[in-house]
């Protein structure tokens, strides 16, 4: 997918980064995704829901927090307060740039600061919100952080490990993250809510799932993530969650009304990456792409792709409807289709001169008739009338393309 890096201005002066991930085709909604407790915008949980969104349509954002990966700012004095002034700061820029309602997806405590965040933004700039493995009270995080707590209250700062690595926290840190009651919060957020928990979360159980839900107010969902842990170390686990939230997101961040919708015909729209293009017709919309190796991002089929498919439904359909016209006993076709061509030639002549000639090229329709119960000669006449399609007819016969300026 097409990746932007971006420098955000947090509320305190330093500058967070941001991996925006952006649809190959055109922007439906924007999200923003709140990594785990000292983790990254590099986890999986983090890559796998913002590049499913996108594959959605949705450019989801996903950024470190204060202090975290390559932002900048002191981790050990920021705490919870902070991550949400994060969040609030993040929210600004994407609204503004998209111009929409924003999805708010939060792991693990990152869950819990989106909900907090979401509190404070409020309906007119957040759609809906979504967690996996968050916490229903902030201050159960600081059982895994090792170290004297009283201690760094006492002399106001000093080391403790996280997930194995080693951190100097403040007390201001301490206090702000034990001082936080999310459940009330939550309680007073009237926002769609999509909980993500599994029942074998061994840091964060899922009682606390069932808390948040039961604060909540409807519409509210919960997904399972059976088998999974904490952090979603497992690809398919975080495949999974990427794909439910994707999914339900779409409820919420409908089409926007700007978008090509035309009478008859198909639409053509330029949308992100280096050849990702959107195509609209009466009642469908898809992306059309290049594969890597011609440095797309493989996101659709390819132009040819769509080309050679025409004629196949186009085909598959004429024989179908010739077979039930006759009352034949054919189950389905199955149609293997190719185009002879040398795909960097084609390129280089669309940049030649215009007037050099394109060469001779071929397309070649492997066809096979499902139905044990056909004649040889029902066989050879269904086949025969695979050339009467009208898309095979349109290829063959004297095709004249007319090009003017619109708009």
């Amino acid at each position: 997918m097409p990746m932007e890096t971006l420098a955000i201005a947090a509320a305190g002066g330093h500058t967070l980064e941001g991996s925006l991930e952006m649809p190959t085709g055109l922007v439906r909604g924007a999200a923003v995704f709140a990594h785990c407790f000292t983790c990254t915008k590099q986890s999986k949980a983090a890559i796998s829901v913002s590049r499913a969104l996108a594959r959605q349509g949705i450019a989801c954002l996903r950024f470190d927090f204060t202090g975290l990966g390559r932002s900048e700012g002191d981790f050990g004095r920021a705490g919870f307060a902070a991550d949400i002034a994060d969040l609030v700061s993040v929210a600004e820029i994407l609204t503004a740039r998209f111009d929409s309602q924003l999805l708010l997806i939060g792991h693990s405590l990152g869950g819990a600061a989106v909900l907090a965040a979401a509190h404070e933004l409020g309906s007119k700039t957040v759609a809906a919100v979504a967690t996996i493995g968050a916490p229903s009270d902030v201050p159960h995080v600081l059982h895994i952080i090792k170290g004297d707590h009283e201690a760094i209250k006492r002399d106001g700062e000093g080391p403790v490990t996280i997930g194995g690595q080693t951190f100097s926290v403040s007390r201001e840190f301490l206090e702000r993250t034990e001082s936080v009651d999310l459940l009330e919060l939550v309680k007073q957020l009237r926002l769609p809510y999509l909980a993500l928990h599994s029942p074998t979360d061994e840091i964060v159980g899922v009682e606390h799932a069932s808390a948040l839900f039961g604060a909540a107010y409807h519409p509210k969902s919960f997904v399972s993530l059976a088998g999974a842990d904490h952090l979603l170390t497992n690809a398919a686990d975080a495949e999974f969650a990427a794909s439910m939230i994707a999914s339900w997101a779409h409820r919420y961040l409908p089409l926007r009304a700007d978008w090509p919708m035309p009478e008859d015909g198909v639409v053509v729209q330029t949308g992100h990456g280096k050849f990702g293009t959107e195509v609209h017709t009466v009642s469908h919309r898809f992306v059309a792409d290049e594969p890597r190796s011609f440095g797309g991002d493989d996101t659709g089929p390819t132009p040819y792709d769509l080309l050679l498919a025409a004629l196949g439904t186009c085909t598959a359909m004429t024989m179908k409807m010739y077979a039930d016209r006759k009352q034949w006993p054919m189950d389905g076709t199955r149609i293997h289709l190719t185009h002879e061509r040398n795909h960097a030639e084609d390129c280089g002549h669309v940049l030649a001169a215009e007037e050099e000639a394109m060469p001779a090229q071929a397309l070649y329709r492997a066809i096979e008739l499902i139905g044990d119960d056909l004649t040889d000669d029902q066989r050879q006449r269904i086949i025969e009338i695979a050339d009467k399609c009208p898309v095979h007819r349109t290829l063959e016969g004297h095709l004249h393309i007319h090009t003017e300026t619109a708009g």
